[in-house]
């Protein structure tokens, strides 16, 4: 349900001042320490952010598409370490279980994830099934009434601090590609899991990624997402296309900080006697960057409107994540340049949002599975 719009703009204030006055001042710090600490993610879950997006009959506020891309927009402006922690909860995490989940497994988990006291974790990746998820590898065998879950799943986002895990298995070992895969949900605390280390990354200090093991991870038929097997990649390709949206929203964000920080430098930088700003080589870089910013929120904007009316968006969300998550890429390029050697070193953390960007033209599908997607659309509109 749409919250009007007094209401919206009081909640965007609000994270706007947290993401000012409390994030920003930390972002050296877990850059640092590669940790965000204890007592932000408690203010998280005190704001309500781990349930911006369940439904609020299980405690959540809510939010439609339009508002998701609105709040993930705000959260850009700061590293986007800090939206990770809640950004499993908001989307990949928790969309399977409210997309395509029985109302007595929405009443088990949702309440907690709505309060941050669950944390959700997407389990799909693996060594062998990353762009091609359709290759899911590890098993569900039928045990009783149970299932058995044996495999491993690789870079899985939060699943250091998750609780619930949604777990993409192969129920049906005759059929090949999307059939036969189905959804779990399971607890990260389950016998037979184990958790890999950490992996020390590029960017994005202070998110959570490690591979999950699962040896004869004992299953209750309960927990098959939805109730129905073989049906999983489906429900996989119905939350990615969610995340892509909430990823380019968080795209224009971080490019619109670059910017604005971009700016600031410039106008106070001085060479050859007056402020870099007044060179146009300087200007044409900041304007090929706001233009190509706007571009892309005009894009996500329109294709969260388009979802919330209903519409199957699938091709549009992926030509939003492709546009945006490569756009900011440009920016950050840009803004390095601008700032020179500031922008190489760590002291204007300008650096930091270079690396951290680079992420976005991989995760929640790489830019060339992007443009796969659009392509096969565009053939589909021939026939």
């Amino acid at each position: 349900m749409a919250l009007d719009a007094d209401t919206l703009k009081q909640l965007l204030d609000t994270i706007d001042k947290f993401v000012e006055n409390r994030l920003r001042p930390l972002e050296s710090q877990v850059g640092a320490e590669d940790l965000i600490p204890d007592d932000v993610i408690q203010d998280m879950r005190e704001m309500g952010l781990f349930g911006l997006t369940i439904p609020e009959a299980y405690g959540g506020l809510g939010l439609n598409m339009s508002e998701e891309v609105a709040v993930a927009r705000v959260f850009g402006h700061t590293s986007p370490a800090f939206r990770s922690i809640f950004g499993t909860n908001v989307g990949i995490g928790s969309q399977a279980l409210i997309i395509d989940g029985t109302e007595a497994q929405k009443q088990q988990y949702l309440p907690g994830m709505a309060t941050g006291e669950i944390i959700g974790s997407f389990c799909l990746t693996e060594p062998e099934a990353g762009s091609d998820a359709a290759s899911v590898r590890l098993t569900a065998k039928k045990a009783g009434d149970d299932y058995l879950l044996n495999g491993t799943k690789r870079y899985i986002t939060n699943a250091p601090k998750a609780q619930l895990l949604t777990v993409f298995a192969r129920t049906n070992a005759n059929e090949t590609g999307s059939r036969g895969v189905s959804a779990f949900l399971v607890d990260a605390k389950s016998p037979g899991i184990s958790m890999g280390q950490p992996y020390r990354k590029m960017g994005q200090q202070g998110t959570y990624v490690c591979d999950v093991m699962f040896d004869d991870v004992r299953v209750s038929a309960a927990d098959l997402v939805g109730g129905k097997e073989d049906v999983g990649f489906r429900t996989a390709m119905k939350v990615l296309d969610k995340g892509r949206l909430h990823i380019s929203a968080l795209s224009v964000g971080i490019a619109e900080r670059l910017i604005r920080d971009s700016v600031k430098y410039a106008s106070e930088r001085k060479q050859f006697g007056k402020p870099i700003f007044e060179f146009q080589m300087i200007q044409s870089m900041l304007a090929r960057s706001q233009t190509e910013m706007y571009a892309a929120r005009c894009m996500v904007e329109d294709v969260a409107r388009r979802r919330d009316a209903g519409e199957n968006v699938a091709a549009l969300a992926a030509a939003c994540k492709l546009f945006a998550t490569e756009m900011v890429g440009r920016v950050a390029d840009n803004a390095v340049q601008i700032h020179g050697g500031a922008g190489y070193v760590e002291d204007y953390g300008i650096e930091r949002f270079y690396r951290d960007v680079r992420l976005f033209r991989i995760y929640e599908g790489t830019s060339e599975i992007q443009q796969t997607v659009i392509a096969k659309d565009l053939l589909k509109q021939l026939g």
